[in-house]
C-alpha cells in the first residue's frame, strides 16, 4: 500500500467550506493518481499541517476570512518548499490571476472550471509547469521594471544577480545555483528573492522570459520546456 502511494500525486487542500473540500476531494479520488493527504479550512491550520506534511500540490482557495490569500501563498512556500501552489478560487479576473501568480502559485484555476481543468493544472504543475489562463501569460510574464540610479528606467542587478538569474534560466535549483557559484544555499536563495523583488517576479518562466529578452542567456532546452509549458507563444 505505501509502495502504491508513493505513486500517486500527493495534494493538500485549502479551503474554508467543508462542502468545496468535500466535493474536490471525491472528484479527485475518481479520476487518476490522486491523493489527497490533507485539508485545512483557515490559514493557522494549514500551515501547521503543511510543515507535518508530505504534499506535491496544494490546492489554495485564496479568499480566506483573516489573511490573504497572496500572503497565504508565500508562508505556505516555506512551510511546504518541496510542494507547488495552485490557487483555487471564484474570481477569475487578471487583477487576481496577475497577483497570485506573482506571489509564487504556480498555476489558477477557478472554482467554476470543469473538474477536468483542476485535473489537467494539477498533472500539468506536478510535471514541472504553469497552469494559467491563456490570454492572460504576457501580463503575468511581463516585468515591472524599476528605474535605475543612472535613470535609463532599467532594473539594475548585481553582477551576483545576474549569475544567479542566468543559471536559475537554466534550470538550476536553489542548492545547484549555491553549489555552482561556491555560495551557500540560504545565500542563494538570498539572491533569487532579491530578484523576484527587483523584477517583480517570482515564476521561474517570468525569471526566465527576462533573462531571454535582455541577452543574458540563450533559449537553451530548459528555456524551451519552461515555454512549451506556456499556452501562448513567448514574445521577446
Amino acid at each position: 500500500m505505501k509502495k502504491n502511494n508513493r505513486s500517486k500525486i500527493k495534494v493538500f487542500l485549502v479551503d474554508d467550506h467543508p462542502s468545496v473540500r468535500e466535493g474536490v476531494r471525491s472528484c479527485l479520488a475518481g479520476r487518476g493518481p490522486f491523493l489527497v493527504v490533507g485539508e485545512a479550512g483557515d490559514d493557522k491550520e494549514a500551515l501547521r499541517k503543511l510543515r507535518k506534511t508530505e504534499a506535491d500540490i496544494i490546492l489554495l482557495d485564496i479568499t480566506l476570512p483573516f489573511l490573504d490569500g497572496g500572503e497565504l501563498a508565500r508562508q505556505a512556500r516555506r512551510a511546504a518548499p518541496g510542494a507547488k501552489i495552485i490557487a483555487f478560487s471564484i474570481h477569475g479576473d487578471q487583477e487576481h490571476v496577475v497577483r497570485m501568480a506573482r506571489c509564487g502559485v504556480h498555476g489558477y484555476v477557478t472554482k467554476d472550471s470543469p473538474i477536468t481543468k483542476l485535473v489537467e493544472a494539477i498533472r500539468r504543475v506536478h510535471e514541472g509547469g504553469l497552469y494559467f489562463p491563456s490570454e492572460m501569460t504576457d501580463a503575468i510574464l511581463a516585468p515591472r521594471t524599476v528605474p535605475a540610479s543612472d535613470g535609463t528606467g532599467k532594473t539594475a542587478l548585481t553582477a551576483r544577480e545576474r549569475e544567479v538569474l542566468v543559471l536559475l534560466a537554466e534550470g538550476l535549483a536553489n542548492k545547484e545555483v549555491a553549489r555552482k557559484l561556491g555560495i551557500s544555499v540560504r545565500t542563494a536563495e538570498t539572491h533569487r528573492e532579491h530578484l523576484s523583488r527587483k523584477l517583480k517576479i517570482t515564476a521561474v518562466a517570468g525569471l526566465t522570459k527576462y533573462a531571454i529578452s535582455h541577452g543574458l542567456t540563450p533559449l537553451g532546452s530548459h528555456a524551451q520546456k519552461i515555454i512549451r509549458n506556456i499556452p501562448i507563444p513567448l514574445r521577446v
